[in-house]
């Protein structure tokens, strides 16, 4: 745990990394990202969702394939810049919803039958991650499911791991959320929920 677990990072943060590099994680062109949204989009037992929620939807390159798999999808970024490039890129896709918006501190005002956590929830300190986790419970529709999807190595900038987030979920959320499936490589870990 770093001495930083408490504090989630700010918008400030992504700012500084988005103006240094548009794409700072090399969604649009890493093999390893490729081969993780496959898998993400494979963990989903559904073949179509009524209302999905995308934290953290960074450029959007998720966000497209998503899209797919949606009749409504409400995709959010805590950083401007990040958030006009996935518009373009999803600019045809009229399903698609982008806002920019700052969890835990705000949250949408709707219920959802998915609710994908993908590379976010290690930003926020412990007190987020708890904030997050009751928000995301009550606005999961009965039935309604949760997939995260997280890298697990440890990283000094981040308060918290993506293992840390995933056992969080796993220890915090029952009874409420059921536990359906969980896979993990030997640089991220995938965990599906329904509640």
């Amino acid at each position: 745990m770093t001495e930083s677990a408490d504090q989630s990072l700010p918008p400030s943060y992504f700012d500084e990394v988005y103006q240094a590099n548009a794409d700072p994680w090399n969604f649009e062109t890493s093999p390893y990202e490729a081969a993780k949204y496959a898998a993400t989009l494979a963990a989903l037992p559904k073949p179509r969702y009524q209302h999905a929620f995308e934290i953290g939807c960074s450029i959007g390159v998720l966000t497209e394939k998503l899209a797919a798999r949606c009749d409504t999808l409400l995709s959010v970024d805590v950083a401007a810049q990040a958030l006009n490039r996935a518009k373009i890129r999803c600019q045809n896709l009229p399903q698609v919803r982008f806002e920019l918006m700052h969890l835990p501190q705000q949250f949408p005002d709707q219920q959802f039958d998915l609710i994908i956590v993908s590379e976010v929830g290690y930003y926020w300190g412990w007190a987020g991650l708890k904030r997050a986790q009751e928000l995301i419970v009550s606005h999961l529709e009965p039935g309604g499911q949760l997939l995260l999807v997280h890298w697990t190595p440890f990283v000094p900038d981040y308060p918290l791991t993506g293992d840390q987030v995933h056992t969080a979920f796993l220890n915090d959320t029952q009874p409420q959320l059921r536990h359906l499936h969980s896979s993990r490589t030997v640089k991220y870990r995938l965990d599906l929920f329904e509640k």
